[in-house]
Formats: structure tokens, C-alpha cells, sequence
């Protein structure tokens, strides 16, 4: 794989599979402890609808994605938390209306429709360098948040009830994690896309869990794995040139089947 990091487009993707990959690790620990992975595919399918606001207006659909991403994760916070609708049927609701609207607005954008393609199912070989500008930003703004309120996130994650009791505002907090669940699946998208975004939000750091019950140790060992993944799949997928996300996916549930077995052999606790 070396030979090929002289082209632009492949040290892209390297550099874009790191970036990815400690959002991932970090947002995706708080997905597995606190079991809220359907809800990250919720916003995941409902931030389509930004994809296809972005092309409408004709500017970069990661631009629309992360406003929109960020509605849908607010709307669904609010709206599972605040009345009584039932939380699946919240998520299902902007699931359903965020990809109508992307949808729509794809319909209505004049002349030929775009290939879409690489933002449903990721192609990370086609991210340009301005979206590392962004996504370092995001990284940036997520780790800077999480450590900032890192023992509040904690308390919440392990006994909700506890930190509610102990004056931590664990609406709040959980609407912030919910933006941040948003904001991750805007770094993600370009490199699994919409529809698999779940699949590595979930996968490493269930590995890592495995392996680790602290929550600092889990967020790193999930960074650490996310990124052999995706580096591995994407290795793989230019060795037998296929789809560079279904790769990485195909890669993480192996490990995972993998590290589960591995637990239950003999001798292992």
C-alpha cells in the first residue's frame, strides 16, 4: 500500500480514516455504555435530508448535513423526552422524514441528479481536502466538548438517576450528546456513509468494552481499532477493488465476531 500514498487522493483517505476514527472511538464509547445505538441510526438516515438540501442550494452537502443532522438529533431528544411519544417511534418518524426530504429536494434540483452513491454507502477515495479542513474542525469541537463535560457524560452513561440526584442536568447533557452523535456522523458519512454509519459507530468500541470497563481506556482503545479497520478495509478494497465502506464494515464485523468468540473459548473470563 505504500507505492500508492504518492497519489493526493489516497493520502486523503489515510489521513481522512485517522480523523474519522477518533470522533468514532469517542462518540461511539457513549453509544455502546448507554445502549443508544438505534437513536444514532435515527439521525444517521435523518441528516439525508441535509445531503439533499445541500445539493439543492449548490453548495458542499456537507454543509447542509451537519445543521440538519443537528435538528434531527435535537427533534428526537426533545421529542422522546418531552411528550409521550414513544423514543422508537420518534426516531422512526425523523428517520422516514429526513430521508423523504433529502429525497424531494434531490428531485428538485435542476438538471442532471447527483450520484449519491458515495454518501449512502462512503467512498472515502473521493474526499477532497477541504472536507479534512472540516472534519479536523469537528474533531476538534467534539473531543473539546466531551472533556469538558467528561465527568458529567460519565455519571450519566453508568447511573442517570445518580447524577440527576447529584444536580447534573442530565437533559441537557443528553441533548449534547446527541449533537455530538450528529456531528460524528457527519465525519463519518464520507467514509462508510449514511447507511453504515451505525456499524462503526457500534463495533470498536463494543470490542473495546471487551477489553476495558473505564470509560477513558475504551474511548482510546475504540480510536485505535476504528482506525486499523478502516485502513484495513481500505487496503483491502484497493487489493480486490471493491467499495471501500462495505470493506471497512466487512473488516469491523469479522474483528468483532472475532473478539466474541475469542472471550468464550477456554480459559478466557
Amino acid at each position: 500500500m505504500v507505492e500508492i500514498l504518492r497519489y493526493e487522493f489516497m493520502q486523503n483517505a489515510v489521513a481522512a480514516t485517522v480523523l474519522a476514527s477518533i470522533a468514532c472511538g469517542v462518540i461511539g464509547s457513549y453509544v455502546v455504555v448507554k445502549k443508544i445505538g438505534f437513536i444514532s441510526g435515527g439521525i444517521a438516515h435523518a441528516a439525508f435530508g441535509g445531503i439533499g438540501i445541500g445539493y439543492y442550494l449548490g453548495v458542499n452537502p456537507l454543509l447542509g448535513l451537519i445543521p440538519f443532522s443537528l435538528f434531527s438529533a435535537l427533534g428526537i431528544g426533545l421529542l422522546s423526552k418531552k411528550t409521550k411519544v414513544a423514543e422508537d417511534t420518534a426516531i422512526g418518524a425523523f428517520w422516514a422524514a429526513g430521508m423523504a426530504v433529502g429525497v424531494i429536494f434531490i428531485g428538485l434540483t435542476p438538471g442532471y441528479a447527483p450520484n449519491l452513491f458515495s454518501y449512502l454507502f462512503g467512498n472515502i477515495l473521493t474526499v477532497p481536502r477541504a472536507d479534512l479542513y472540516m472534519i479536523v474542525g469537528l474533531d476538534l469541537f467534539i473531543v473539546t466538548v466531551v472533556f469538558a463535560f467528561y465527568k458529567e457524560f460519565l455519571a450519566m452513561s453508568f447511573d442517570e438517576e445518580y447524577a440527576e440526584v447529584s444536580g447534573v442536568n442530565t437533559m441537557l447533557l443528553y441533548l449534547i450528546l446527541l449533537c455530538l452523535i450528529a456531528l460524528t456522523v457527519v465525519v463519518l458519512v464520507r467514509v462508510v456513509g449514511i447507511v453504515m454509519v451505525i456499524a462503526l459507530l457500534t463495533i470498536p468500541p463494543a470490542i473495546a468494552r471487551k477489553f476495558s470497563r473505564n470509560l477513558f481506556v475504551m474511548m482510546l482503545l475504540s480510536s485505535v481499532l476504528c482506525t486499523l479497520f478502516t485502513l484495513s478495509g481500505l487496503w483491502l478494497s484497493y487489493i480486490f477493488d471493491t467499495a471501500s465502506g462495505a470493506m471497512i464494515i466487512l473488516v469491523a464485523a469479522v474483528a468483532f465476531m472475532a473478539a466474541s468468540v475469542g472471550k468464550r473459548l477456554p480459559g478466557r473470563t
